[in-house]
């Protein structure tokens, strides 16, 4: 199963792609520890990368779908993957189709998690005092959340043009969340 995990910060990405790697035995795979990992081996993609970002840049997308392609071509990825963080915006997706189209692979599942924004603010709130983390203040939360909106909330239309948009009520339990997604998996 090859899924694409989207959604607001805070919406619960990370701990339903825990969930879902667990029960389906294929890899989580998040861009921002593809950068940390390849950084930390010194490949040659990760040495490019961190001579961008000592330069206070953002890493080019070419980079981090460099990157990408080849995690997909390891061995564990073959039988599926959940991929979090990665596309961001409309043009990632398009390039992320290519490249899933030189590889000869098809995504199955795009998973929308739809969380309201006051309760993103909250849960990212609660998060930073549990954390001890200042960063996460209620303005930065609702600038990082209209930057979603603008950004990434149109890569869930680019998916529903192919048919594998799934949307999924974010709110509840983790349990609850995670029962709705393993709904949309028996269609």
């Amino acid at each position: 199963m090859r899924i694409v995990l989207l959604g607001a910060p805070g919406s619960g990405k990370g701990t339903q792609a825990k969930l879902i790697v667990k029960e389906r035995q294929i890899p989580h795979i998040s861009t921002g520890d593809l950068l940390r990992g390849a950084i930390a081996d010194q490949t040659e993609l990760g040495l490019a990368a961190k001579k961008v970002m000592d330069a206070g840049e953002l890493v080019s997308d070419e980079i981090v779908l460099g990157m990408l392609k080849d995690r997909l071509n390891q061995p564990d990825a073959a039988k599926g993957f959940v991929l979090d963080g990665f596309p961001r915006n409309v043009r990632q997706a398009e390039m992320l189709e290519e490249l899933l189209s030189e590889l000869d692979i098809q995504l199955d599942h795009a998973l929308l998690i739809q969380v309201n924004p006051d309760e993103v603010v909250a849960r990212i709130a609660k998060r930073a005092q549990e954390e001890g983390r200042t960063d996460d203040t209620e303005e930065v939360v609702r600038n990082r959340l209209e930057v979603y909106r603008e950004q990434t909330e149109p890569v869930a239309d680019f998916y529903r043009k192919q048919d594998i948009v799934s949307e999924i009520h974010g709110t509840g339990s983790i349990e609850e969340v995670h029962d709705r997604i393993q709904a949309v998996f028996r269609f």
